[in-house]
Parts: C-alpha cells; sequence; structure tokens
C-alpha cells in the first residue's frame, strides 16, 4: 500500500520518470482488473501495483463511456481490460482532471476514435509542458501530442446521454489542481470523484492551482449527490460509500481546524510539525507517501483565506 500511494504521488507529477521507475519499480509488470460497481458501470484497477488512477467505465448498446485512463504504460493492459467488457469502441473519454496517472491513456484512445471531454483548465495543461516543484525536485510532464487532449471543454459543467444514462460532469472549485470534475451516473447511481477523493491525505497541488478547501468542497458536493446506495469511485483506492466519504471530510475538517489553529496562534511550521496535530490521524490516513508531516506545511504554504465581508455569513455545506 505504501508502494503504490507513494508511486501515485510521483507518477501523478511527472508521468512516471526514469528515476520513478528505478525507485517504485516498473509499471509494466503491473496488472489491472475490473470490478462491477453498479448498473453497467465497472472499475478498472490495479491487481498487483500501482497502474494510475482508478477507471470507471459505462457499457452499454451506445458504446463505451470512460472516466480516466490510467498510466501510459498501462494503455494497452486498460484496452485489453475495456475490451474485456464490451467489443463496442470507446465513444467518449472524461478526464477529471490533467495529472499522468489519470490522462496517460488519452493519446491512444483518442487516436481510436474517442471524444476526449474536460474542464477547460485541464486541456490549457495538458497543452503545455508542465514544471513542478515537488519536495525539493523540479520536474517536467511533457504536453501531450494532439491526439490526446480533450476536444470538448467546459467551464462549469456538461451533461452527456449515454447508455440510457444521464452523466453529469460537474467542475469543482480547485482542490486537487484546478480543473478538477466530478461525474454522476444518475440512473446507474454511481460517482466518480477523481483525486478530490481519495483513500489516504490529499494532494494539494500547489502548482496547478490546488487548495485544501476545496477538497472539503468537493466532498460536501459528493456527499449532497449521494444516498446511501450510491457507490463512489474515487480517484485511488477502493470503492467507496457516503459513509466512507462522510468520514474523509471529517478528516479534512480536523486538519483544517487544527493545522489553522496553530497558524493563528503564529507558530513557525516547524514548531506546529513538532505539536504533531494530525497524530491520531496518521493511521488511517497517514501510511502512504504523504504524511502528517507534509499536510501541515501544506497548510503553511497556502495564502491565508479571504476575510469575510461584513454582514455576510457562511453557513454549512
Amino acid at each position: 500500500m505504501v508502494r503504490s500511494l507513494s508511486l501515485a504521488l510521483v507518477a501523478c507529477l511527472s508521468l512516471v520518470s526514469v528515476s520513478a521507475r528505478a525507485q517504485f519499480g516498473d509499471p509494466l509488470k503491473v496488472d489491472v482488473k475490473v470490478l462491477p460497481v453498479a448498473g453497467g458501470v465497472s472499475m478498472i484497477e490495479g491487481a498487483n501495483g500501482f497502474a494510475g488512477g482508478n477507471v470507471s467505465v459505462s457499457v452499454g448498446d451506445d458504446g463505451l463511456f470512460v472516466i480516466d485512463d490510467e498510466l501510459a504504460p498501462l494503455t494497452p493492459k486498460l484496452k485489453a481490460a475495456l475490451a474485456s467488457l464490451s467489443k463496442k469502441p470507446v465513444r467518449f473519454v472524461v478526464n477529471t482532471h490533467w495529472h499522468g496517472d489519470h490522462t496517460g491513456g488519452n493519446p491512444a484512445l483518442g487516436a481510436a476514435g474517442a471524444v476526449i471531454v474536460a474542464q477547460e483548465n485541464v486541456r490549457k495543461r495538458l497543452s503545455v509542458d508542465q514544471v513542478h516543484e515537488f519536495m525539493g525536485n523540479k520536474m517536467t510532464t511533457a504536453a501531450l501530442p494532439p491526439a490526446g487532449l480533450p476536444v470538448v471543454t467546459f467551464t462549469e459543467d456538461v451533461t452527456l446521454h449515454f447508455n440510457g444514462d444521464e452523466i453529469h460532469v460537474v467542475h469543482v472549485p480547485p482542490a486537487h489542481t484546478d480543473g478538477d470534475s466530478i461525474v454522476q451516473f444518475k440512473k446507474a447511481n454511481v460517482i466518480a470523484t477523481g483525486d478530490v477523493v481519495v483513500g489516504y491525505y490529499p494532494l494539494v497541488d500547489l502548482g496547478s492551482g490546488g487548495t485544501f478547501e476545496g477538497f472539503i468542497t468537493a466532498a460536501d458536493k459528493v456527499l449532497s449527490l449521494a444516498d446511501d446506495n450510491t457507490k463512489i469511485v474515487p480517484g485511488h483506492g477502493p470503492l467507496m460509500t457516503k459513509s466512507d466519504v462522510t468520514a474523509y471530510r471529517d478528516m479534512l475538517l480536523q486538519i483544517r481546524d487544527r493545522v489553522g489553529k496553530l497558524i493563528a496562534a503564529k507558530k513557525t511550521v516547524e514548531e506546529a510539525k513538532a505539536a504533531k496535530p494530525l497524530a491520531d490521524l496518521e493511521p488511517k490516513w497517514g501510511q502512504g507517501f504523504i504524511h502528517g508531516d507534509f499536510v501541515v506545511e501544506t497548510l503553511y504554504k497556502l495564502p491565508p483565506p479571504a476575510p469575510e465581508k461584513k454582514g455576510k455569513r457562511h453557513g454549512g455545506k
């Protein structure tokens, strides 16, 4: 698990660079497996290692509707898994954000005729090289070729009618990146979240416009769309329920409040880390590459929230 989460971070920032391969192993040795979810929707995930983000697939008379498409080296195995579900073509691919562990299959699927759909910031970032500084290391992700770029973009949301379902793709405020979207299959009662909901501490990609507060807003959005029977496909990790997302949101609130108090008290980042404000959360949420100290450091790097306007109050979710 630790190895998978570690590679998840490096892969999403560097498209599995040579150094990442050397440190975490060869993704070509990873297999994928298909898990039925509900209403003609399945989830594809790595079976014995990290394949990239979870993939959601709607299968029906209209063809295949795919959400995210893993790391580029896994594309042949992803295509084989899709073919095992249906011999019909992939008609649409939705990218929940731009990171390479969710868009690696874009060039091959786009070249084969799939229409790639994403929030407009995803196309902007995939169109040019992206330079990241992560834990003191600068990494560059090359722009995708034209075949791998979204050809349909939207600002706030878009609805597609496919395989007898109404599929609503909704942009949420910047969280993991500035192009995050969640996808709701209304008839199947399935929600795919991308990396705004995962099974561990969230990663705020500061270089891509991410914010910590956005994760809370996104979790609230997912919860507002879900009921007790909703199946939720996170960006990484096992299938979730509404109660799992509630626990995830509670963790986010605890982080914000605890670290926020230290910031308000003018503690330095080193003093805040020494206070171990997330110690009790670590056993469940901090067993991957993102540990409590890294989360604290991230919140200290974020700009302070804008002050509330006089006379205006914010409610809950």
